[in-house]
């Protein structure tokens, strides 16, 4: 098999991971006012659940991370995936809202170990010409998610109900035969192999790199207030309770935004190589402050759909550059931890943003315009400022011979 052939198939294999590891997590956020009657408590109470996934993903980036560090990437990202689809199976069965609770936070260490791997797995085996637009391909594996969530919810949610979506949501086991079959380990890993008996742990390595580390995380913390503040009450609370929209409406305006962040992803990824990274992420962070008005406030279902479908080409477009740039500033003897951990870490920081939103919503008489406006604008100003004066390693080596900068 060709060293091209294999990274395909390793693109293939990481794609699929993080689409299917978001699938599994977007079903939620479609069926948050269901659980909230099944359980008898109010939506912002069920979002604790989002918040719940989202805090754990840093200890499943940590966890996940550190074992694919030392073991390999391509074990660990089989276990990961067969981890996070049991869970998914498993929340569908919980008879409580503190079992359910209970497990969506077990699943949220699964789905952190995910994007962490996969990512370095990827970086790693590509050639470094194909990174920009494989990080973008990679990072829009988040909308496809979403996008095939929206699907499954359109046509199986009236068949099956809330908890029929989770018990598909197990289909995810399956790549793993995929991955056995076709993945090969990391090249940088195998050949780092001899030198890591003799490496510093990770808090040594941390240490050194601490400026780089706090820059990281906090950068990441707006990111994930980017795109979970513009994503995660939208079709739910957003489009069905304030707009009260129908189900066929909040599916269809799913899907279009979905695609807009798949093109956003890609197109965007690709110019980063181009541009540059920082470039790229502040242009498509500023391109989404003028869509804020059409996006939020807007009140008929074309409208929304298409300031939907532009808002996530920006959030997306900024999210699309983040693999290659976060592997591409990693310290190598933790790249499988350390991305994954600093945007999970941001993730932790962000995780009250469902509850937030859905509480000034609810205090709005239920009108979550606001709320969504007023999150997406701020993180969109403050991603082009932490970028546009940050750091970059465009296109540096992944096989030992070069570090990052320190910050």
């Amino acid at each position: 098999m060709s060293d091209t052939s294999q990274a395909r198939r390793v693109v293939v294999a990481a794609y699929l991971g993080w689409t299917l590891d978001a699938f599994d997590f977007f079903i939620l956020i479609f069926v948050l006012q269901d659980i909230s009657k099944t359980f008898g408590v109010s939506i912002t109470s069920v979002t604790v659940a989002i918040t719940l996934t989202l805090a754990m993903r840093a200890l499943g980036a940590f966890i996940f991370g550190q074992l694919a560090d030392r073991f390999g990437r391509r074990p660990l990202l089989m276990a990961n995936v067969l981890c996070f689809s049991a869970l998914e199976f498993a929340s569908g069965l919980a008879p409580t809202l503190f079992s359910f609770m209970i497990l969506r936070a077990l699943f949220g260490i699964a789905m952190g170990g995910e994007w962490g791997i996969g990512s370095s797995l990827t970086m790693e085996t590509i050639p470094p010409k194909w990174r920009g637009w494989v990080s973008g391909l990679l990072q829009s594996g988040y909308p496809s998610g979403y996008f095939l969530a929206t699907i499954v919810f359109g046509v199986f949610y009236p068949l099956v109900g809330w908890r029929g979506m989770f018990m598909i949501g197990a289909a995810p086991a399956l790549l793993v035969l995929y991955i056995r079959r076709n993945v090969p380990e990391s090249p940088d890993w195998r050949a780092r192999a001899a030198e890591r008996r003799g490496q510093p742990g990770i808090g040594t390595v941390l240490k050194n790199h601490l400026g780089l580390t706090i820059y990281a995380v906090v950068m990441m913390m707006a990111f994930n207030f980017f795109s979970h503040g513009t994503q995660d009450l939208y079709p739910s609370a957003f489009l069905g309770v304030q707009h009260k929209f129908s189900h066929a409406t909040i599916t269809n305006i799913a899907l279009i935004y979905n695609a807009g962040a798949i093109i956003g992803g890609i197109a965007f990824g690709a110019l980063s190589q181009v541009i540059g990274r920082r470039v790229t992420i502040v242009l498509a962070a500023l391109l989404s402050l003028p869509v804020l008005p059409l996006w939020a406030f807007s009140d008929s279902p074309v409208m929304l759909g298409l300031g939907a479908f532009l808002m996530q080409i920006c959030v997306q477009g900024a999210w699309g550059v983040i693999p290659a740039h976060l592997n591409e500033l990693s310290p190598p003897a933790i790249r499988a931890t350390f991305p994954g951990v600093v945007y999970q870490l941001g993730n932790f920081l962000a995780s009250y943003n469902a509850t937030l939103q859905a509480g000034i919503g609810e205090r709005m008489g239920h009108n979550y315009s606001w709320a969504l406006a007023g999150v997406a604008g701020t993180v969109a100003v403050l991603i082009a400022l932490l970028v546009g004066f940050g750091v970059e390693a465009h296109d540096v080596a992944m096989t030992g011979e070069a570090t990052p900068p320190a910050a």
